[in-house]
């Protein structure tokens, strides 16, 4: 932002969601984690918001929400949602819907069983079993790394995502991996990458499920086994003011379990609940101390602002605000830990429906978020929740 921008007024939001009282800032960015088949979630979020004219300027994911937000950037707005419906009708492909008991526990069979179809059939158009166990395999082979092979996705990425575009367009895109060998964490970004299916395959190269993808020399895994949110890889980049929507597949927060399933289902959310929320909650929090140390030096006398330290100061604890507003699936009482890996027909309907539901939610309680973005505060917040909570500097 230039010094003219800044003197004009830099929290006046120059844009407004058509669909919803909401003032946007100079960036909406959209932060999609890994969770497998719980990604559909994610795509319900994505046609929602598009539904209250909210426009998404960034969007950067891990793992399974890496092949959504290729979908995001490599296509124009009015295709997105379609081809992110062809994209998990073509995963749930091999297990439609068909009409069951309303019962929470014939609900819960129905659930373990496709996911125990997916483990010895695979996923249509994502991954297939291998012919040999990788035990038989030659070492150092793909066929020795794992224990399916994902080349189907390359097809289905490029059938439904425009490289071009993507690479070149208006929506900046960003998809987080591991380097196998070094263990080093690593962004593809369109700013600096030229991005194409091999980089988001490498995203959701998941071990020993999929097999680690080669990019320019070095192999990769994905991202998630070392960070299931990129919302670092935007707070690092960031600059301007910036909502970020970040879609949370797994909940911190459930009940305790009642049978090993529930254990298997809990210990995954508390494995990627909780790093999640550990770097959004640090990050948020030096935001919000920053912000204070703004305020104080605001209110120095004139005659020490110019001091070298106070400058120096300044200068160091000067950002734009970020304000993150959580859209977090919560998982139904039949689902296991299974869910991740339950490719069904119904059930990527359901996930889909929950994520309008909850950007619905958002929008109708939105007001709190219109006025910090319009005091250029820094804050998060849960308004899917009955008891929605936010965390600002006020009153902290």
């Amino acid at each position: 932002m230039t010094p003219a921008m800044a003197d004009a007024d830099p929290r006046r939001p120059s844009r407004t969601a058509a669909g919803a009282a909401l003032p946007l800032p100079d960036c909406v960015a959209l932060v999609l984690q890994g969770g497998g088949a719980l990604g559909s979630y994610q795509a319900g979020v994505i046609e929602a918001l598009a539904g209250a004219g909210i426009e998404i300027d960034w969007v950067a994911g891990i793992s399974i929400g890496a092949a959504n937000a290729a979908i995001v950037a490599g296509n124009p707005p009015d295709r997105r949602v379609e081809r992110l419906r062809a994209f998990w009708n073509t995963l749930t492909a091999a297990l439609p819907s068909f009409p069951i008991v309303p019962d929470d526990r014939v609900r819960e069979w129905v659930h373990e069983w496709s996911a125990a179809a997916v483990m010895m059939t695979g996923v249509p158009g994502f991954f297939t079993p291998r012919g040999i166990p990788p035990a038989l395999a030659v070492p150092g082979t793909p066929q020795a790394l794992s224990f399916y092979d994902s080349t189907p996705l390359a097809a289905t990425l490029d059938k439904l995502v425009d490289w071009e575009l993507l690479n070149t367009g208006p929506v900046r895109l960003s998809v987080g991996a591991v380097d196998v060998e070094s263990g080093n964490f690593r962004y593809f970004d369109t700013t600096s990458d030229r991005i194409d299916a091999r980089h988001i395959m490498a995203s959701g190269a998941l071990p020993p499920g999929l097999p680690p993808v080669e990019i320019d020399g070095r192999w990769y895994w994905d991202g998630g086994l070392v960070s299931n949110t990129p919302l670092t890889h935007i707070l690092d980049h960031q600059r301007c003011d910036t909502l970020v929507f970040q879609v949370d597949l797994f909940s911190a927060a459930a009940e305790r379990p009642r049978t090993i399933m529930d254990v298997v289902a809990r210990e995954k959310e508390i494995r990627f609940s909780s790093r999640t929320r550990q770097v959004s909650s640090e990050r948020l929090k030096l935001r919000q101390e920053r912000e204070r140390i703004r305020a104080l030096l605001a209110r120095l006398p004139a005659e020490l602002r110019d001091d070298p330290e106070v400058v120096a100061l300044a200068r160091a604890a000067n950002e734009p605000a970020v304000n993150v507003v959580h859209l977090i699936y919560r998982a139904n009482a039949w689902e296991g830990g299974s869910r991740d890996y339950e490719f069904s027909a119904r059930t990527m309907r359901e996930h889909w429906t929950a994520g309008v539901a909850a950007v619905g939610s958002t929008v109708a309680r939105s007001r709190v978020v219109a006025s910090n973005i319009l005091d250029g505060k820094t804050a998060q917040f849960d308004l899917t929740k009955t008891d929605a909570i936010h965390s600002t500097v006020r009153g902290e």
